[in-house]
């Protein structure tokens, strides 16, 4: 089974949030970092792609990079996105807008796949949240529920690679959650 953890209850990556805005994990931040939207195939130059320079990193301010601990970013961009058919913003949840157990949501990104190869083209799996028990069981003190959910396919290896780091977690068009890290087996 792919049991993976995800931050809770915060905005994703490579989709805006506001035209100038966008998300990203504290600990993938660099300095003259450009961000690409619409992008597809990473390997290949494509029309739909926009390429536009952070103007500046607005870390949380409880952030502990030893700890991992409110890693999250957000990015104003130098310019607006222009929006159209594959960049789009996205809905943050409202307060209290919480993702139940057993709830389908999706995960996208360029990570590895099945057999560690990291993909191209972007890839999108639907997986399930866990209960508090089964993260527990899983993460063990790790697991923090006020700030994490666990997700994954209970029924098949369908889960999130190394190099999804950052991904989008989306549950019925809202941005739900950010690909943080995963249990080793």
């Amino acid at each position: 089974m792919g049991v993976y953890q995800l931050l809770f209850n915060l905005p994703c990556r490579d989709c805006a949030e506001a035209p100038d805005f966008t998300s990203i994990l504290s600990h993938l931040f660099y300095s003259n970092m450009t961000v690409m939207l619409g992008a597809h195939n990473i390997r290949k130059k494509e029309n739909s792609q926009q390429v536009i320079p952070v103007l500046r990193a607005f870390p949380h301010q409880d952030y502990d990079a030893e700890k991992h601990i409110n890693d999250i970013m957000l990015l104003k961009l130098e310019k607006k996105a222009r929006l159209n058919r594959v960049v789009k913003t996205i809905a943050l949840p409202k307060s209290k807008d919480w993702v139940k157990p057993r709830q389908v949501c999706s995960v996208a990104g360029w990570g590895r796949m099945d057999g560690g190869i990291s993909s191209d083209t972007l890839q999108e799996v639907d997986l399930e949240v866990q209960d508090e028990q089964k993260c527990k069981k899983l993460f063990h003190s790790k697991f923090n529920n006020s700030i994490e959910l666990c997700v994954g396919d209970p029924n098949s290896k369908k889960a999130t690679g190394r190099g999804d780091s950052g991904g989008p977690f989306v549950c019925k068009d809202v941005a739900q959650g950010i690909v943080c890290y995963a249990c080793k087996n």
